[in-house]
C-alpha cells in the first residue's frame, strides 16, 4: 500500500516549485519588455552641455563627442 499523504505532498511541493519558475520568468520577461519599451519610447531632450567653441572653464561639465542638439 502507497503513503497516498506523502505523494500529495511531493506533487504539491512539486506544482508551488514550477509556479515559482514561471513566475520567476514571467518577471524577467515582463522587466526586459519594460527596458525595451522605454529604450525604444523615450526621445530625451537636448542636454546642457559645453559646445564646441565654449570658454573651457566650466568644470563638472558634459561635452558632447558630437552633439546632436541644434546650434546655438
Amino acid at each position: 500500500m502507497t503513503n497516498i499523504p506523502a505523494q500529495q505532498a511531493r506533487i504539491q511541493r512539486k506544482a508551488a516549485v514550477w509556479i515559482a519558475i514561471g513566475l520567476g520568468l514571467l518577471f524577467l520577461v515582463a522587466a526586459n519588455g519594460h527596458l525595451v519599451y522605454v529604450a525604444v519610447m523615450s526621445q530625451p531632450a537636448c542636454v546642457d552641455h559645453v559646445r564646441q567653441g565654449d570658454p573651457d572653464n566650466a568644470q563638472n561639465r558634459f561635452r558632447a563627442a558630437k552633439s546632436s542638439c541644434s546650434p546655438r
